[in-house]
């Protein structure tokens, strides 16, 4: 399956008979999956099937669908209430002679109420029933071009993903060779530490002194961080070549990554070892906030 992005925008258009419709559909980031439909009065059936749909083929974002509903001119009935019209103009007619007033023009007698009578052009069960239908195979369209959207979006994703997985096995590459982290190095500079210490004071126990050389040699040990790091880009690897909804998986493994990283920068005894985890955070930052865009 292809990695998808949340994030997309599609439109459908369309007639059936007297209803020209227009499907609308944003979609954007979000926790889980939820469909927010505005529908025209009287198309709220429509609801429940089109929500089923969504949920079939997307997996998270918060996405918005938009309704239009227009009647056309087919559905509108003009009559001219001619027994109205020609009494009023004899009415009229007398009384403007009576007065010798001018006559009275058509126009202004269509305008009186109950002259003229616009009606819309009732719907049938069997035509309503089709409107709904087209209603709803325009919102599969619009829903099927979301999807690919969201595809595209994935592919460019997943670039960006796969490149930063690069640059985190790099850099853990490079804390893996560097030189800080030898057992001779580390040694080093733990017994120029107790050197130290022992020529500024003397009261010190050898075997305590010892003791602590080991336990301070464990701690700055970041051999189990290394590896895990290791494993995580493997996993991340893995699971972009999978594809499909994996966005909350990735979430948690930028999470680890994170937290390699700072017990690795906090474990590090050089200053070059240290650069290299700022560096690192860096790029698990960058690789959290391009995960939060996976379906």
């Amino acid at each position: 399956m292809a990695l998808a992005s949340m994030t997309g925008f599609a439109r459908a258009q369309g007639v059936s008979g007297a209803w020209s419709w227009a499907w609308e559909l944003k979609s954007v980031n979000g926790k889980g999956l939820d469909v927010r439909l505005r529908l025209p009065i009287g198309w709220d059936g429509l609801e429940a099937g089109l929500k089923q749909s969504a949920s079939r083929l997307l997996a998270r974002g918060n996405v918005n669908a938009s309704l239009t509903m227009t009647r056309t001119d087919a559905g509108v009935s003009v009559r001219v209430n001619e027994d109205m019209l020609r009494a009023i103009a004899t009415s009229l007619r007398r009384v403007a002679a009576e007065l010798e007033a001018p006559p009275v023009r058509l126009e202004g007698l269509l305008n009186l109420k109950g002259v003229l009578e616009i009606a819309e052009a009732e719907e049938t069960t069997a035509e309503r029933r089709t409107a709904e239908q087209a209603v709803a195979a325009g919102f599969e369209q619009a829903l099927a071009e979301l999807v690919t959207m969201r595809a595209s979006e994935g592919a460019a994703l997943a670039g960006v993903l796969g490149d930063r997985l690069d640059a985190i096995a790099a850099l853990t590459a490079a804390a893996e060779a560097n030189p800080a982290r030898r057992p001779e190095a580390i040694r080093a500079k733990l017994a120029e530490q107790i050197r130290v210490l022992t020529e500024t004071s003397t009261n010190f126990d050898p075997d305590r002194l010892h003791q602590e050389a080991l336990m301070m040699a464990t701690k700055v040990d970041v051999r189990e961080e290394l590896d895990r790091l290791v494993a995580h880009v493997a996993a991340a690897r893995v699971m972009l070549a999978e594809g499909g909804p994996v966005g909350r998986r990735l979430d948690f493994l930028a999470q680890e990554f994170n937290r390699e990283t700072n017990t690795l920068c906090s474990k590090a005894n050089d200053v070059s070892l240290t650069a290299i985890g700022l560096e690192l955070k860096g790029v698990v930052e960058q690789f959290r906030e391009q995960v939060q865009n996976i379906e």
